[in-house]
This record gives C-alpha cells, structure tokens and sequence, in this order.
C-alpha cells in the first residue's frame, strides 16, 4: 500500500528524509509544471522551482496536514512567485533610481567642469598681476596677509585686486552672453 503524501509530508517535516525524496519524486513535474506557467518562461521556472525545493524542508514545519499536500505545494509555489515577482520589482526600481542618481551626477560633473573651464579661461584673460592673486586666494587658499606678503604688497592691496578680479569676471561673464 502507497503512503498517502499528507503522512510524507508531516513525516518529512520531522526530518524524515526518504518521506521527503519521495515528495519530491512524486510532485516535481507538477511543480515544475505550474511555476512554468507562474513564471512564463522554462529557465525562471527552473530557477523558481529549485529556490522552492530548496526552501521546501524549512516550510514543512508548518505544513499541519489540514489540507491536501498538493494544495498547501501550490499555495507555496504561488507565494514563491509572488516573492520573487516582488523582488525583482523593488531590484528594477532600485536600478532606475541609481540610474537616475548616476544621470544627475554625470550632469553636475559636466556642468562643474564647464564651470571649470569657464573660470580658467576667464582668470587666464585677466592682467597678471590680478591672475597671481586670485591663484593664491582662491587656488591655494591663502589670506590676503599671506599672498600681500608673497607678492611684496600691502593686505589692502590684495583685497583691492581682488575686487577688481570680481569686476572682471562679470564683465567676462557678461561679455560671453550670460545674464
């Protein structure tokens, strides 16, 4: 007489691996059969049906003999489905948005580098002596005390030299069309 697949089943819930193998053996194909109809095509069937099997022992702890095996397999392949479903959506949204966060980074790069370029064009057309200043406020960070004294001028004068610097950048900047 053939074992009911009910008793296999609370059977393999208590580790009982041969109850277990022939579970497997006795549903596989129909197992198989519905994923691939739940996944629409055979290699996320087989993906889907192994992520089942494998997941198979832990969720017969839970399996009370309540209802037929085959049914309570079926639930189990459905919310499998619906899982995977689910995280696959939330892995495609998550890409969008780091595609969306790599987009935006790309563009504020490029438009700093166009800044960039700007500026260094600009600070290239400025008289010398207002170009060796703004290098060493602005590029090399000092203090108007610091860069006075590198350039054998008073602090007053570097502050002077820098307000010409601004009068010249916005005339530049004018000049090249931007408001």
């Amino acid at each position: 007489m053939e074992t009911d697949d009910e008793t296999l089943a609370l059977a393999a819930a208590n580790g009982d691996g041969e109850a277990f193998g022939l579970l497997l053996r006795r549903h596989y194909d129909r197992l198989f059969g519905l994923c691939c109809r739940l996944a629409g095509n055979t290699t996320e069937a087989e993906d889907l049906t192994q992520d089942i099997c494998a997941a198979l022992p832990a969720k017969l702890a839970n399996f009370r003999g309540d209802a037929k095996f085959t049914t309570w397999l079926y639930r189990v392949a459905i919310n499998a489905s619906h899982d995977r479903r689910r995280r696959r959506a939330t892995h495609a949204r998550a890409a969008n948005n780091w595609g969306d966060w790599e987009l935006n980074r790309v563009a504020e790069n490029e438009e700093a580098a166009q800044q960039s370029d700007w500026l260094a064009t600009a600070i290239s057309k400025l008289p010398v002596e207002l170009r060796d200043t703004v290098i060493l406020i602005l590029g090399e960070e000092l203090t108007q005390a610091q860069a006075g004294e590198i350039l054998s001028v008073s602090e007053g004068t570097i502050a002077w030299r820098m307000s010409e610097v601004k009068k010249h950048l916005r005339a530049y900047h004018q000049k090249e069309g931007y408001p």
